[in-house]
């Protein structure tokens, strides 16, 4: 591992504190690339506007006409959490906005699979709908729009991820990502864009005369901690449009304002809401969410983001935490098996193939990006890990689902894959860190050898050298209980990343807790320090340059700072 600390523009850093910011915030926004106070205003005034989207003002011409005339919308949502928050956000923001009849569906992982298919959309016309939305999907649904267009539905599809070549034939797109759409913010997450083409219904109804005395025009502003669970869930990059909707989220959630399903949530996590930070939507509350999809019904937490019956929200936030338990073991059995067959892949003395595929029939397929993830990041080579399909009839299909390394675009790789192998691909998608794929079993070894090849070809050695970085040495003044909390409270995440510190210590006494985390007591700069370093079990050096994250541990009721250590170099 190579620790490289960031550059801190001088300048830019300066004019920050100049501003009234903090020195050591101004140093890490500054490092972040943060240039001017306008950038840190997480106002809604500051928000970009909707009309920036193509094709959201066709979008809210459309859905203002159907709740005028009270057609019956339908909701085809995505099994992860984004697409679940996305889903809420649409039924609880149309059922503001006056629609009576909105429904959703949420596809099986297993029977089902990805997105808006002919099956589905059957389903869809089935349960009478007039309008069919989908959200976080639907992209690249050209036979399913082409389904429902023949069934007479009229298609809003509403997604954020990378279109094919051939985009389908809804009667309206809304993607920032499609041809042709100059909404700045790339990045923003698949219930980012609900939010977005409700805020222009609401326009378009305004513009209408629709609201009165009688009916006020609602305040969407109340989905927004929704919006902000499914953005950090999603680990979309945290643009400065990002983070104000992710700042706006957390105001609400800390004042109190949410709904009980998250309110049950954050219980069922044991986290406070009233101190949320983007690690609750992260590490805690996502991953229950995302645990119905992975190994139930996402029904289980679309239904507790919508409910309004709060003895529902806590029974079904208490099943949202168990199946996160089970999922948990699942997990944990996989990544030790998935482990053992990279192992038998390389010695020891050997570096590791540049691309990884793992397969093994017992694996679970609602697991396996997660478990990719866990080998990525101990190898630092782009990963998949395939299981069996469980639908029936489709015994020799693999899933597969991929994260890779900054410097290979998984989807890309995929696409060339797909190109040089046709017929291989049965389907896939994704983006540049995180991508799934579908093949039948006896086209694994082609998959394992064509992504190796394309890996051969992208990755050079100091893109495969790990590099880690950070924020410099920590002053010994900001080694504060309360200076943790100012940091905890800022939005970091994916490409606004936490602050993590870096230099060389001395180790005072380390011992091993747990059999697997690494206690440590630390001299930094001559003063004692606790550390921890989970996941860690070689020892260190008495001198040694460590990466830590600020944090606070409470014990026996009295808080302290501690270092969570990331990485080391010696």
């Amino acid at each position: 591992m190579k620790i490289i600390p960031r550059d801190i523009p001088p300048r830019a850093a300066w004019t920050l504190e100049q501003g009234g910011i903090h020195p050591l915030l101004a140093r890490l926004y500054a490092a972040r690339g943060v240039i001017g106070m306008d950038e840190l205003d997480d106002g809604l005034g500051k928000l970009l506007p909707p009309s920036g989207l193509k094709g959201i003002a066709d979008a809210a011409v459309l859905l203002a006409d159907a709740i005028a005339k009270q057609q019956k919308m339908v909701i085809v949502a995505d099994y992860d959490c984004d697409g679940a928050t996305a889903c809420a956000v649409a039924m609880r923001g149309l059922r503001l906005l006056g629609a009576r009849h909105v429904d959703y569906l949420v596809p099986d992982r297993v029977a089902d699979g990805y997105g808006l298919t002919p099956p589905i959309s059957q389903r869809v016309k089935a349960m009478g709908a007039d309008i069919l939305i989908t959200v976080d999907n639907g992209i690249a649904s050209v036979e399913g729009v082409e389904t429902a267009n023949a069934l007479g539905l009229k298609v809003l599809v509403t997604d954020h991820h990378l279109p094919a070549a051939q985009l389908p034939d809804a009667a309206v797109i809304v993607n920032p990502n499609q041809p042709g759409c100059t909404f700045e913010s790339k990045s923003i997450a698949g219930v980012g864009v609900m939010f977005y083409v409700l805020l222009a219904v609401r326009a378009e109804m305004r513009a209408r005369g629709v609201f009165t005395a009688g009916q006020p025009e609602p305040k969407l502003d109340k989905l927004l901690p929704l919006v902000a669970l499914g953005t950090v869930a999603d680990v979309v990059k945290l643009d400065a449009n990002n983070r104000r909707l992710v700042a706006q989220g957390l105001k609400r959630i800390r004042a109190g304002v949410l709904p009980v399903g998250l309110t049950s949530l954050f219980a069922a996590a044991v986290r406070k809401p009233e101190v949320a930070t983007t690690f609750d939507f992260g590490f805690s509350l996502g991953p229950r969410i995302n645990a119905a999809g992975r190994l139930a019904d996402m029904t289980l937490g679309i239904e507790c983001l919508v409910t309004d019956d709060a003895a529902r929200a806590d029974e079904l936030a208490k099943q949202l935490d168990g199946i996160n338990r089970e999922r948990r073991e699942i997990e944990g059995g996989m990544r030790e098996q998935a482990m053992e067959i990279v192992d038998s892949m390389f010695d020891e003395s050997e570096e590791p193939p540049p691309a990884i595929c793992v397969f093994d029939p017992d694996f679970h397929e609602g697991v396996v990006g997660i478990v990719a993830g866990r080998i990525k990041d101990k190898l630092h080579r782009p990963t998949f890990v395939f299981a069996s399909s469980q639908a029936v009839g489709k015994e020799h299909v693999l899933k597969g689902s991929g994260r890779s390394i900054p410097g290979f675009h998984l989807r890309d790789a995929l696409d060339l894959v797909a190109k040089r192998h046709p017929g291989v691909l049965l389907r896939f998608g994704g983006h540049a860190m995180a991508a799934g794929c579908t093949i039948e079993e006896e086209h694994l070894d082609t998959f394992e050898n064509a992504l190796s090849q394309v890996a051969q070809e992208w990755l050079d050695a100091a893109t495969l050298l790990r590099r880690l970085h950070t924020d410099g040495p920590l002053a010994p003044e900001y080694r504060r209980a309360d200076m943790a909390d100012t940091l905890q409270h800022v939005v970091w995440g994916q490409g606004f990343a936490p602050p993590v510190f870096s230099e060389e210590v001395e180790v005072v006494s380390q011992r091993l807790v747990g059999e697997k985390h690494l206690q440590l007591k630390l001299k930094h700069q001559g003063q004692p320090v606790d550390g921890i370093w989970f996941g860690r079990t070689e020892p260190l050096p008495s001198r040694v340059t460590l990466a830590f994250r600020l944090e606070t541990d409470e014990w026996q009721g009295v808080r302290r700072v501690r270092f969570l250590v990331e990485g080391a170099e010696y």
